[in-house]
């Protein structure tokens, strides 16, 4: 009996080392596999990509004959051509319009939200409430109904085709969902934080610069990127709003498609090129964009 007693333990205790040695290999075997899925699925969300490439760097003759996939077996000249024609076609005045219109709206959404979202959250004034309803409420107004109005406005105001004009019309559907993305956040700091900051004798204005500005930088950079995206690669607005003096990239490669059908020597580059800052904003804040959308999920 005193026997058995004492080897019972040593026997659970090696089924326990052998369970979790094999759990381990199952755990890195699947973790293996998830990678390797995630690989293969990163690179099918890269053909478009890789084939727009490509097409951008070869010649319109190649591009008429024979699908870009071709140049695996049977390689073809690739030539920056393409490139030079359309920086020579006035595709540098669109690019300078989409920066002009691209900034002043994502700049002045991540302002006035970012104030209009710490009064809704800490600061009390009549109404603070109902006028936040007010403001949930315009996120579900479509752009659609909006444009005829608008544009009439903008006649009467004489900015209609203008780049204000297109901002100012991004700068006021874009605010809704900050102000409400941006307050949400706010609500979530420390009321301890703020209130010894106001015992410290800080004014609103000093504690909503200092303390919750940069304790909101996650959320900002996220919205920054997506108001920044979204204005980037808008075509409706411009296509209302803005004339052939101040259109951006996406109405200038549209206009392109028009006139000449394919047009694949002057499209495929062009918007490779509208590809490159977006890509690089994105890989520069990415890190502020992973916080931003994590945070709140964990309390």
């Amino acid at each position: 009996m005193t026997t058995m007693t004492a080897t019972r333990p040593d026997s659970g205790a090696a089924g326990a080392v052998r369970r979790g040695a094999l759990g381990r290999v199952v755990d890195r075997l699947g973790g293996g596999v998830v990678q390797v899925v995630l690989i293969v699925l990163a690179l099918f969300w890269l053909v478009p990509t890789l084939g727009l490439l490509v097409v951008s760097l070869r010649g319109d003759a190649d591009n008429n004959s024979t699908g870009w996939w071709t140049i695996l077996t049977k390689p073809a000249q690739l030539t920056l051509e393409n490139y030079s024609n359309i920086l020579a076609s006035g595709f540098t005045a669109s690019f300078w319009n989409t920066v002009a219109i691209t900034v002043p709206a994502t700049v002045l959404v991540i302002g006035i939200a970012a104030m209009a979202g710490y009064a809704f959250a800490w600061m009390e004034f009549p109404g603070r409430d109902a006028l936040f309803l007010v403001v949930v409420a315009l996120l579900v107004v479509p752009i659609q109904i909006a444009l005829i109005p608008i544009a009439k406005l903008y006649g009467t105001l004489g900015i209609f085709g203008s780049i204000p004009g297109v901002v100012l019309f991004h700068v006021a559907f874009g605010l809704p969902f900050a102000i409400f993305l941006l307050r949400n956040f706010f609500t979530g700091i420390p009321r301890e934080l703020l209130e010894a900051a106001r015992m410290d004798g800080a004014s609103e204005w000093k504690i909503f610069a200092t303390v919750v500005f940069p304790l909101a930088k996650p959320a900002i950079a996220s919205l920054g990127i997506f108001q920044f995206l979204w204005v980037w690669n808008d075509l409706l607005v411009a296509l209302v709003f803005a004339d052939s003096d101040a259109q951006p990239m996406t109405k200038a490669l549209q206009s392109q498609m028009r006139q000449f059908g394919t047009n694949v020597d002057i499209l495929a580059p062009g918007a490779f090129l509208s590809l490159i800052i977006p890509l690089v904003l994105f890989f520069a804040f990415q890190r502020y964009f992973v916080q931003g959308l994590l945070a709140g999920s964990v309390k």
